[in-house]
């Protein structure tokens, strides 16, 4: 539970993200207190709201802020009035009967269904139809997109208005969306929230009904959901039964009691592997009493029944609050593998705990391969692969392409897919771990060839804005490929990708040139969408361009002309080889003649002298 303060500082820059960032600089590093986050101030109010993890940090930070001297004004600290919680306020509502019309039609429906509804919406809804919705919805997004686009390029509006008449109201083609190729059992990944169900009131492994910010605790069981498959059911249920064999209670985030918190389960759809990742808050644990459980843990996921499930990889993972700067826990190895493999597009790939991959392994088939197709890739082309994960999607383009380098903000991910490298005998990758807005120059820079194009598949809040200014000012990126999970969440990110060059976006804008959806998550509201954008040709590119034709067009006209008059001398040369011909068919017909002649005469003279001698004799 965090405990807060409000400061307050007159100033309009209030209201910009720098100031926010600065004042967070001088409380933890200048002033030694550990403020966990800044809220912004709302509506007009000058007042800011900084949180701490308990009264003491609260009380210390109040006692250095109030009164303080900062960029020529004095704050004002105080303590602030907790927000009520959710939880709790629910129950007050309950209490004074305010329900509003959707808790009413809720109560009417049974536990399943109120599952369904949370956690796979459309699961009523033919997959036609959804993927019909999601679809317009899409358009809908892109044309919200595309309007941004107009509004900032008034030279390209004309351009803009003439597109949207070909591509029916977009400026920029919209392909029909992908299906996927499996709608059924289709997650390879999902972390179920430990709780108690309303209905038998037991410790239950399965999914919220509604968040904790509605001011809902309960668990649901997960058996009726069509998109987990039935082997993640099972493993599921092999840990539930655990759990209530355990004196150890469900995690309650009403009072941060308990300790059974998540169960996450990933599955390879290639092998059916499964791994197991168990979360729990140690409490007061003791290390012995640790040490114990996790025996008693090994020694459950060993039976038969747990091997039937095919449960190949097993992890412990300790959940205990974060100060700030610190780095969470990692999961710990319990038994089996330290991994399992997957395969995309005929390429496998090592899944360790932490690592992200696309939950839809089939889906991810469909996805990766538009991308492919879509970026005319060539064998002199580089790519860049800006928060590539395990290197799923650079991986796949290797063999398309001369170089793939790939960039990842979790140095984990990067050891893994530098293994997938290896895991395919892959030679012409490159992975570096680090922040993508502050290693991006830098890799860059090692890139030599000219056609450079960049694939960014950022997490679902969208690319950092210092990340997609490298990009902008990086001339030798030709083309991008953004693919997003979130695409509402990532339209800023494609209007600043597209907006005039200034002197922050040097470089010259990207245009967008198609869309293609994907389904990625059937029976949600989810979809995935990849967008191709061009780097627009700058004036002198232009000028050199219509030079170029103009050149081409010249070489053209001489070498017609040179072709013509290699036509005229070779109808040349057949009229004198004719007349030659000619030449030669009468010299040999005089010839003939000439020799019958001859012939005639030398008989008329033999004879005569034949004729002399007869009478001489």
């Amino acid at each position: 539970m965090f405990h807060c303060g409000k400061i307050t500082y007159v100033h309009t820059y209030v209201l910009q993200f720098k100031f926010i960032v600065e004042l967070k600089k001088l409380m933890n590093n200048k002033l030694g207190l550990n403020t966990s986050k800044i809220k912004r101030p709302k509506n007009g109010s000058h007042w800011l709201y900084a949180c701490f993890q308990n009264d003491e940090e609260r009380s210390k930070a109040i006692a250095a802020l109030n009164g303080y001297s900062w960029k020529g004004k004095t704050l004002i600290a105080e303590e602030a009035k907790p927000a009520p919680d959710p939880l709790v306020r629910k129950r007050k509502q309950e209490e004074e009967g305010i329900q509003n019309k959707k808790k009413k039609e809720d109560n009417d429906k049974s536990q399943e269904e109120r599952l369904k509804d949370a956690v796979t919406p459309y699961w009523n809804m033919p997959y036609e139809e959804q993927t019909k919705l999601k679809e317009r919805e899409v358009k809908n997004l892109l044309m919200k997109f595309d309007n941004e686009v107009w509004k900032i390029h008034k030279e390209k509006r004309t351009e803009i208005e003439a597109n949207r008449k070909v591509y029916d109201g977009l400026s920029f083609e919209l392909k029909p969306i992908q299906k996927s190729p499996v709608t059924e059992g289709y997650r390879n990944k999902c972390e179920f929230t430990v709780g108690i169900d309303e209905e038998t009131s037991k410790p239950t492994v399965g999914f919220r009904l509604g968040s904790y910010v509605t001011g809902t605790v309960a668990v649901a069981p997960v058996s009726s959901l069509n998109h987990i498959s039935e082997k993640m059911k099972k493993a599921v249920l092999v840990f539930q039964d655990f759990v209530r064999q355990s004196s150890m209670e469900p995690f309650s985030p009403a009072d941060y009691s308990g300790y059974w918190r998540y169960l996450t389960v990933r599955e390879s759809k290639h092998t059916g592997d499964l791994m197991l990742i168990i979360s729990m808050h140690p409490q007061d644990l003791t290390t012995e009493k640790l040490e114990e459980l996790k025996k008693n843990l090994i020694e459950h996921f060993s039976t038969e029944e747990s091997v039937a499930c095919c449960i190949k990889s097993l992890y412990f993972e300790l959940l205990t609050k974060k100060r700030v700067g610190e780095d969470g826990s990692k999961p710990t190895h319990l038994t089996g593998s330290t991994h399992i493999i997957d395969t995309i597009l005929g390429r496998q790939f090592r899944i360790s705990p932490e690592a992200f991959f696309q939950i839809n392994t089939a889906g991810a088939d469909i996805l990766y391969q538009s991308a492919i197709d879509m970026s005319r890739v060539q064998r002199d082309t580089t790519i860049v692969d800006i928060c590539c994960g395990t290197g799923t999607i650079g991986l796949c383009f290797a063999k398309h392409c001369d170089k793939v380098v790939g960039l990842e903000l979790i140095a984990e991910a990067v050891k893994d897919a530098k293994a997938n490298a290896e895991l395919n005998q892959i030679e012409n990758c490159e992975f570096f771990a680090g922040k993508a807005e502050d290693i991006l120059p830098s890799v860059l820079a090692r890139v030599t060839g000219d056609d450079v194009v960049a694939i960014v598949d950022p997490p679902r809040a969208g690319l950092h804005m210092r990340a997609v200014t490298q990009l902008r000012n990086t001339k030798k990126v030709k083309r991008l490929i953004y693919i997003s999970c979130s695409p509402a969440s990532a339209v800023k990110n494609f209007v600043d990708l597209s907006r005039p060059s200034s002197k922050t976006l040097r470089g010259a804008p990207f245009v967008p040139v198609r869309a293609v959806p994907v389904d990625m998550f059937p029976h949600t509201k989810h979809v995935e969408l990849a967008i191709l954008f061009e780097r627009e040709q700058s004036k002198e590119q232009v000028d050199q361009t219509e030079e170029q034709v103009d050149q081409t067009k010249e070489q053209v006209d001489q070498t017609e002309k040179q072709v013509d008059q290699t036509e005229e001398q070779v109808d040349q040369t057949k009229e004198q080889v004719d007349q030659t011909k000619e030449q030669v068919s009468e010299d040999v017909n005089g010839d003939k003649q000439a020799i019958e002649v001859d012939s005639n005469n030398g008989a008329m003279t033999l004879d005569s002298d034949i004729s002399t001698n007869d009478v001489q004799n």
